[in-house]
């Protein structure tokens, strides 16, 4: 199969604690003949807690540069500290990397080729096998700020896997919120579906995600989580959003998500004969079959 063939779908949210993870778990579950799981929440991986990856094959990912300067040529000027920004210049004239955004200004104003701008690496990005597959997730050191360029690296690695093992869909687990490690989620991927609650925080939160989809003409879906919690809320969101970006289904609370996260599993994983469970694994399967006829992958 081609790169070019290989198809993407994002999983977001417009703040955290929505219950993102767990539906992609769950969908990766069910998809998990069709997919490679992409984990693009750099900042705060978690799908690994889930899957438990082995065989790891591990990456070193260069961010933004980092200034360095040379003791040997610097004459002690002070240029370099007075026009940095940051304030990543010490007193002694060393540079402090956490501080150090890599703009380069100093390496520019210094008159005599005593700072270098110098590549470091910025965190790492893995290829792990799992039980419903591989998987390709990532660690951005604390600190840096380069997540953006680190969840698009783990996207392209994710396309190449997905090629090379002929699977169709790259399921991507996207960062909460609207900055830019949302946006290279999302970049060039075929539609989004966008997990909420209702709550306050969580309708006004997925007004903005809708917002940004819209400004990169992404089409998109609404699931709405816990979506017995405040029905009121709930119908609030139907009635302002459906009739752009239709919502596919709710999801009423229920301890199975409790279960399967103690148990370190998806809630498809989870064997159970309570009606509410079976039902809400039934919605799983449905969002699942809907992706997959979405993109007109055949079963």
């Amino acid at each position: 199969m081609k790169e070019e063939d290989v198809r993407q779908v994002t999983i977001i949210s417009g703040k955290g604690g929505t219950g993102k993870s767990s539906l992609i778990a769950a969908l990766a579950s069910y998809l998990q003949d069709h997919i490679i799981l992409a984990d693009a929440d750099v900042d705060a991986a978690d799908l690994y807690l889930i899957f438990t990856p082995s065989k790891t094959v591990s990456f070193d990912y260069y961010g933004l540069q980092k200034a360095f300067i040379d003791e040997e040529k610097c004459i002690k000027c002070g240029d370099c500290k007075a026009y940095c920004r940051f304030d990543a210049i010490t007193d002694n004239l060393t540079v402090n990397p956490t501080k150090c955004e890599g703009c380069s200004l100093c390496y520019h104003v210094c008159s005599f080729a005593a700072i270098t701008m110098n590549d470091v690496v910025s965190g790492q990005y893995f290829i792990s096998s799992t039980r419903i597959g591989e998987m390709v997730h990532a660690k951005l050191n604390p600190g840096e700020e380069s997540s953006g360029l680190l969840v698009a690296e783990v996207r392209k690695t994710a396309k190449t896997v997905a090629a090379k093992n002929n699977k169709q869909l790259v399921l991507i687990d996207g960062s909460p919120g609207i900055g830019c490690p949302v946006i290279s989620s999302l970049t060039g991927t075929n539609f989004a579906i966008v997990v909420t609650e209702p709550t306050l925080s969580g309708y006004h939160d997925l007004d903005r995600i809708l917002q940004l989809l819209k400004q990169f003409k992404i089409p998109g879906f609404i699931v709405i989580n816990r979506s017995d919690i405040n029905e009121e809320i709930a119908r609030s969101i139907q009635d302002e959003f459906h009739d752009t970006y239709p919502i596919i289904g709710k999801i009423p609370y229920n301890s199975i998500f409790v279960k399967a996260m103690l148990e370190k599993k998806s809630i498809m994983e989870i064997k159970s004969e309570e009606k509410e469970d079976k039902d809400i694994q039934s919605t799983i399967e449905r969002f699942g079959d809907l992706i997959l006829e979405k993109l007109s992958i055949k079963d």
